[in-house]
């Protein structure tokens, strides 16, 4: 039995461009996409953002009062006429 002749050089080589693509792929998940990408994405939420906006309705305004809710009244008047 022979065992296989192997240059060391080039498998340390092929060993460094392995780790080097693993780091390469890594920075890529790291820094993102492309700008072009990025700043569509952004014009996208914030027209999505202004459609929201323009349909959402006022919570500033004072809610009205209702038959069905007590109005607060001094103790001893009983808010009916006489």
């Amino acid at each position: 039995m022979s065992a296989d002749i192997v240059n060391l050089r080039l498998v340390r080589k092929r060993r460094r461009r392995g780790a080097a693509e693993l780091e390469a792929d890594a920075n890529r998940i790291r820094h993102g996409t492309p700008k072009a990408l990025r700043d569509e994405a952004r014009v996208e939420r914030e027209r999505a953002s202004r459609l929201l906006n323009g349909v959402k309705r006022d919570r500033a305004a004072p809610v009205e009062a209702g038959p069905s809710a007590p109005a607060l009244m001094p103790p001893g008047e009983t808010g009916k006429p006489s």
